[in-house]
């Protein structure tokens, strides 16, 4: 069981109500309260936006993440930025890394282009993680073994549970996840996680808690209170 609940919160504007201006302002304030609560890692997953439109609103987030750093214990805390699926991205925004759907690229390959790109420009001057945190959205303990040997950073495993959204999703369920919890990397618990349930992915063996809804509809240092009991 990991020492401190890591959280991942992971974007979706579509859902705020609104225009699309109103949906990106409130988005963009959801990722400021959430690097302003602790949560160790927000994925940009705004996968139906323009690279142009997408682009910008990567560096606006970017930039909210760096103004929001924290202390605590004289230790400074940051949270990272990862750019579902685009690489490209990632790195001309200074995000942290990237997240892969179960079907994209190998992390090699990411780890690859991150590092050539690194060596030119622009780029190179400005990125400052040497390496990126690669995340992998994994749906079996295989592929969840299967991540960790091409050196993803951890993986997102899911759906746990039931989605609201998707009735009748066939959730992997919490033996599977104690499967998965046999990688060598953090695993999260991502589908159908509540305040009610998440301690039993934790006690299957979860890093961490992955999520969407969980952070857009509650308060989200309430939510961090309750899931790191402090």
């Amino acid at each position: 069981m990991a020492e401190r609940t890591l959280l991942y919160y992971i974007t979706d504007r579509t859902a705020f109500p609104g225009d699309e201006s109103t949906r990106r302002r409130r988005l963009l304030d959801k990722i400021a309260e959430a690097a302003n609560a602790g949560v160790d890692y927000i994925q940009l997953r705004e996968k139906d936006l323009p690279t142009r439109e997408l682009e910008l609103l990567a560096h606006e987030a970017a930039q909210i993440i760096r103004d929001q750093k924290l202390t605590i214990d004289n230790r400074q805390l940051a949270t990272a930025l990862l750019i579902n699926s685009r690489t490209d991205i990632a790195l001309a925004t200074m995000a942290d890394g990237v997240h892969l759907p179960s079907d994209d690229v190998s992390p090699e390959e990411v780890r690859a282009a991150w590092h050539g790109t690194r060596g030119r420009g622009r780029l190179s001057r400005e990125n400052s993680r040497q390496d990126p945190l690669i995340s992998v959205s994994c749906h079996s303990p295989q592929e969840t073994m299967q991540a960790a040997a091409n050196a993803a950073t951890f993986a997102v495993f899911a759906p746990v549970f039931e989605k609201r959204d998707v009735p009748g999703t066939r959730p992997t369920g919490l033996d599977a996840l104690r499967q998965a919890w046999r990688a060598k990397i953090p695993v999260f618990a991502l589908g159908g996680v509540t305040l009610q349930n998440a301690q039993s992915c934790v006690h299957a063996g979860a890093a961490g808690i992955a999520a969407i809804r969980l952070f857009q509809e509650n308060k989200i240092a309430a939510v961090v209170h309750e899931l790191r009991g402090h």
